[in-house]
């Protein structure tokens, strides 16, 4: 088991399992993470649960269907989930607080990368979703 908070401590979660990690280069994860890029799992969406701290959180969503759900009051950001796949949620990992043994697997939306980032491991990199 997986557990993980946000930065103020109010939000606790727990994922049961971790799925494949990416570093996503997207501008939207770029825009919510104030990074380069974000480090994300999937993780079944049975697998996931907020243990503490529920009345903290917000969420915004898109128009597309894509809610990013995130600590009301640090803005530490830790999940995302897409009206078009209910069955798993993108946890963000840098807000877990247990070691992991899943490491990152690809760069995605490396074509809409920041141009200021310069990519230096051998991971696979995909323009977009591969």
């Amino acid at each position: 088991m997986y557990q993980g908070s946000c930065l103020c401590g109010a939000v606790r979660y727990q994922a049961d399992e971790l799925g494949p990690a990416v570093f996503c280069h997207c501008q939207r994860c770029r825009k919510a993470s104030g990074s380069a890029f974000a480090s994300n799992a999937l993780v079944p969406s049975d697998k996931f649960r907020f243990v503490e701290g529920e009345d903290a959180l917000a969420t915004f969503s898109t128009p597309q269907g894509v809610h990013r759900v995130f600590c009301g009051r640090c803005g530490s950001p830790l999940i995302s989930r897409r009206d078009a796949m209910p069955e798993a949620v993108r946890l963000r990992l840098g807000t877990l607080d247990t070691p992991i043994d899943v490491r990152p697997q690809a760069h995605i939306f490396v074509g809409s990368k920041a141009e200021w980032f310069d990519i230096h491991d051998h991971l696979p990199q995909y323009a977009e979703r591969p």
